[in-house]
């Protein structure tokens, strides 16, 4: 089955249900008339590093899930296992790896103890925005590299959603200036705990299951999760207000759908692409799923539970950036393959800002303008 043509070899009902399966809205349990001849039956594990049923994220690894289920006309099942059912949020990656699950959905930086490489396949700070990552892995040649780091821990890597822009947290007091941050105890994985730690605070590691009790408890005095919408439902607006912006270390953090590579392997050219286009469809869906609904849930935080909107002061977006550029560029010198990946992104990300520029941002700038 040539990969470029999803539904060659799938009949008219089935190709009306394969293309249905690939929206965010409808129902994918019923397989239609899938042509399954080639296909092996297959019960299959996911992990992910979310909690339970959580919006977008947790869901998403649902959505996926499903769509495989149908494009495979059900001879691929596949259960699906929150943090902490099976595996905990952060040995997602270990399960797989291992062959104890077959797919994990998560964010890469959590792997940033076995290889730096892997937070550029999730987000870096003052780094790439979701179109721009896209376009990278996709046609800049970082899912080749992205294949070659995860196949050292034999695991096969897919995009596999998008949170876009993040905010840039909650605190339970003011960030007016730089020195505010001096021994600030904040919930912040991946480089952008390291940015922020030059800063003189004190960055955590914790799965998203265990944010709020840290918070409330006084165990951290920050946090950042996502944005708006999985904010309000995880509720830290009932212990802290000050919710600031713009969150400069995951500017477009892309989730990854990752696969035991020796079941990657095994599987014929039909069943990978059933896996390509599931995992691709979810990318567009989450993407979308999560602007639409951070901008009404912030509408919420601020009208119904007083939540006090504030923008870091230029002052301190400068020195975010100046740190940003020292703590990304350091982590070329891990070895040769992190250095290839750094060099890769970086010139996508040049690249990116020029065209960004004139484009997105242009209009951006013309569209505020005409809004007074």
């Amino acid at each position: 089955m040539n990969r470029r043509h999803l539904l060659r070899g799938v009949g008219a009902v089935g190709a009306a249900t394969a293309l249905a399966a690939c929206s965010g809205g409808t129902d994918t349990a019923n397989t239609g008339t899938v042509d399954t001849s080639g296909l092996k039956q297959r019960r299959l594990k996911m992990v992910t590093a979310w909690p339970k049923n959580f919006p977008g994220l947790g869901t998403g690894a649902e959505r996926i899930a499903r769509r495989i289920e149908a494009l495979s006309g059900g001879a691929m099942s596949v259960k699906l296992y929150a943090a902490n059912e099976l595996v905990s949020g952060l040995e997602a990656f270990d399960a797989v790896s291992q062959g104890k699950a077959d797919f994990y959905h998560g964010a890469e930086y959590y792997w940033q103890g076995k290889s730096p490489a892997f937070n550029f396949f999730a987000a870096v700070p003052m780094g790439m925005t979701a179109a721009e990552i896209t376009g990278w892995i996709r046609y800049g040649g970082g899912q080749e590299l992205w294949d070659e780091l995860s196949a050292g821990f034999n695991v096969k890597p897919f995009l596999g959603g998008n949170s876009g822009t993040q905010m840039g947290g909650w605190f339970a007091k003011e960030i007016n200036t730089v020195e505010d941050f001096q021994g600030l105890r904040i919930r912040m994985p991946g480089l952008g705990g390291e940015v922020l730690k030059r800063l003189g605070a004190s960055p955590v590691t914790k799965a998203g299951g265990e944010i709020f009790q840290a918070l409330s408890q006084g165990n951290i005095d920050a946090t950042e999760w996502v944005g708006p919408w999985n904010d309000l439902a995880f509720g830290f607006y009932s212990i802290v207000k000050n919710y600031y912006y713009p969150g400069i270390h995951e500017p477009g953090t892309a989730i990854a759908l990752g696969m035991n590579l020796d079941l990657w392997n095994d599987f014929n050219e039909h069943e990978r692409t059933i896996i390509e286009t599931a995992s691709a469809a979810e990318n567009d869906i989450m993407l979308a799923e999560f602007n639409s609904n951070n901008a009404r849930a912030l509408d919420t935080l601020i009208n119904e539970h007083d939540v006090i909107l504030r923008r870091f002061s230029d002052e301190i977006l400068i020195e975010l950036g100046r740190i940003s550029a020292e703590v990304v560029a350091e982590t070329a010198d891990h070895d040769d393959l992190t250095r290839r990946i750094y060099d890769s992104y970086i010139k996508a990300r040049i690249e990116g800002i020029r065209w960004g520029a004139l484009a997105e941002q242009g209009y951006m700038n013309a569209r505020q303008l005409s809004e007074g």
